[in-house]
Order: C-alpha cells, then structure tokens, then sequence
C-alpha cells in the first residue's frame, strides 16, 4: 500500500527508500516497483512516496533510464518551477519465460516488462512425460527467443516453472500407467530446465502461480483480500491477504481442492471429486463422446454443451459449499473463480455458483462478490514467466500496492 510517506507491507511497516549508498540496489526496485503499479511517475512523486531525496531520486531515474528498463515522457510544464518528465515503465526493458506444465497440456509463454504475453506454444498430451516436456521446453524456448530482435534476447531475465507438486500421485486420476508417472518421483524440473538454458531457473505450484497472476496482472486494483479458486484439470486456487499472496507455513495455503464438501447422499468428499475438467472429461467418456475438446487450445465447447450444462451445476454446488465455508473463517472482499475454460462458460459457472450461494443459510456472514478472473486459461504460464520478473526487478513478486 502507498501512503504518505511510503509504500506499506501487510501489517502497516512502511517500505521507505534509503538514502544510504548500500540501498542503490532497493531503492531501484522500489521506483520501478512504484511506476509499473502507477503507470506513470514524475520525480516529485516519487521523491514523496519513498522518502528519498530529489537528488536521490535523481540518481536513481538515470540510472534505470541507461538501463532501459524505464523511459521518458514529454515534459509537463506547470506555471512555475522546472517541466516534471514522467517515467514510465519500458516494455522491452526485460522479458521472462513462462512453463506450465500440466497434467493434460503445457504451455511455454514469453512476455515482457509489463507482462503482454509476446509469444507462446503449446502441446497436448495424454499424460505428462518428464522428457517428452523438456524437448517441448528447448524446441518451445528456440522458436520463442528467435521472435525478439536480437538486441532484445539479451534482456531476458528468467525462466520461471508452474506445476502440480508430487505428480506421481494421481495417476489413476489421469489415467496414466503408475510407472510413467512415478518418474516424476525422480525429476527436478527446476534442474532439467536449467540444463537446457542459460536463465535463473524459478518454481512454484500452479495454481499458486495462477493467483499470483491475477494478483499482479489481473484487475484486482484496490483489493486486499480475495480466495481464487482456480479449475484445470483438477481445482486450486490460492489466498491473497493483506494484498499479498498467502502460501502458509508450509507453503500449501490454498489447497482448495482439498476442502470437504456433501457428496451422494451426504457423504463427504473433496472439492477436487466435484469440481475439475477430469470430472468433465469422465462425463464425456460415459457418454461415448470426445473429450479432446477441454484441452484444446481453440476453447469451442459448443458439440458437449449439454454436458457442459450439468457440469456447472455440479460444480457451482461444490463452490457454494468452499465458499461459505471459506468466508466465514476470513472476511474477503471478494472471491475469484478462473480456470482453463472457455470465457462464456467460466461466467456461465460464476452466475450458477452465485445462485447456489443463494441456497445457503447465510445468516451471520456478510458475502463478498463472486467474480469471474480476469487472466483466463493462461493463468498458470503467467504466474510462472512472472516470477522471475519480479524476484529480480520488484521489491514483492507477491504485492500489488495501491495508494491509500
């Protein structure tokens, strides 16, 4: 959060700049972190919101100016006193790749500064296979570099790595044979990437990934606290408090899947049993009808509409439940609901997941605004080519600030 007199963490600490030589490197963070999340800066402003000294400031906007990672505006002449230069953030001044592997497709992105995807491939597959995904990632990453011009391939800072963890045990979900999945029992993605490529190598779950996106490229603007429910191939999603991405003490808030639900005859199971494209898929397969449709990169779902229909019935009774379970633990201001669907049925399933709330005995909650994403399918790769970026440039790869 920007107050006054700075940019503020969870919990009110202010995230002041320092003008000691020792902080150059912070307090260039801190700049670019303040314009990419106001658009555009002038020297006062930034001066006011950090703390630091005009001549600090200075310094500072040269610097990353020679750096190419901010840019210049025309002068603002005012009545008195010199014309303000405003800054803004330079689209070209860094890019970052982005893997999503998945269990029925992964996808490889590249975007820049500001996070517009410049180019991305795909590949489906039955199951995934450690080494079928490493060749897609070095033929992927190739074909994605050879797009930028070539003083540009030099500005790439990372490669970040967006997964389900401990893949090797859903393999009767998946329906693949267990001793081809086991071998991810064995494989360090992290380090398998880092063999084919000459970038800083990051990991991170995917649908924490996809949070994270929605969190810093979504049009969350003001919120603080949200649950993001995230449905793939199975459910996920994350917890954002305190405009910070929440991952727990182990690391595993937000394993929505996870969470009891009614199932036949009010039995309970988990939400991942009812709320998941694999769901989907199986009601397609016991109606002898294709489902290559949900992983396919051309998102038509028109031919399996029917199915589709009861689908989101089936998966909305499931959100209601999470969800009024969720709100009456954490006061959020909104919740989220995204996936690797087409957008018209995504909104599809936020009005039927509202209406199932409606069902509810709500007495004693104040429920906040169901909302569908607004990063889309992409999510989990955007997360991920985001996570270098903001480890090398932000103060927070998790912390979307906003003005008091």
């Amino acid at each position: 959060m920007v107050g006054a007199g700075g940019l503020t963490q969870p919990g009110g600490q202010q995230l002041r700049g320092s003008n000691q030589s020792g902080m150059r490197a912070y307090n260039e963070r801190l700049v670019l972190s303040l314009v990419r999340r106001h658009g555009i800066l002038v020297k006062t402003e930034l001066a006011r919101m950090t703390g630091l000294s005009a001549q600090t400031i200075s310094v500072i906007m040269r610097a990353l100016e020679a750096e190419a990672l901010l840019i210049r505006g025309d002068p603002i002449r005012g009545k008195v006193g010199q014309p303000s230069v405003p800054l803004s953030i330079n689209a070209d001044g860094a890019f970052c790749l982005g893997l999503k592997v998945g269990r029925r497709s992964a996808e490889l992105v590249l975007i820049d500064f500001l996070g517009t995807v410049r180019g991305k491939c795909r590949r489906a597959y039955r199951f995934p296979d450690p080494r079928a995904i490493i060749t897609f990632v070095a033929e992927g990453m190739e074909s994605l570099i050879d797009e930028l011009d070539a003083d540009l391939r030099q500005r790439i800072a990372g490669f970040g790595v967006a997964m389900p963890f401990q893949l090797w045990n859903w393999h009767e979900e998946v329906g693949a044979p267990a001793d081809a999945m086991d071998q991810w029992r064995h494989v360090d993605m992290r380090a398998e990437i880092a063999d084919v490529c000459s970038y800083p190598v990051y990991l991170q779950n995917d649908a924490t990934a996809a949070c994270a996106a929605e969190l810093l490229f979504g049009d969350q603007t003001g919120r603080q606290d949200f649950i993001y429910f995230y449905i793939g191939t199975f459910i996920g999603g994350g917890i954002v408090l305190n405009g910070s991405l929440y991952t727990g003490r182990t690391g595993n808030a937000g394993a929505l899947g996870s969470m009891p639900v009614p199932g036949p005859g009010g039995k309970p199971e988990q939400l991942i049993d009812q709320a998941s494209l694999l769901v989907l898929e199986r009601m397609l397969l016991a109606a002898g009808q294709d489902p290559s449709p949900l992983w396919q990169a051309s998102g038509d779902w028109a031919a399996i509409d029917d199915h589709v229909e009861r689908w989101i019935t089936a998966v909305a009774r499931g959100l209601a439940h999470a969800i009024v379970a969720s709100v009456s633990m954490i006061d959020f201001e909104a919740v989220v609901i995204d996936g690797g669907m087409p957008r018209d049925v995504r909104d599809r399933l936020v009005a039927a997941t509202r209406r199932a709330i409606g069902a509810h005995d709500l007495q004693g909650l104040d429920m906040p605004e169901i909302e569908a994403g607004t990063i889309g399918s992409i999510g989990r790769a955007l997360g991920a080519a985001s996570l270098p970026l903001f480890d090398r440039y932000l103060v927070d790869q998790h912390t979307l600030m906003r003005e008091a």
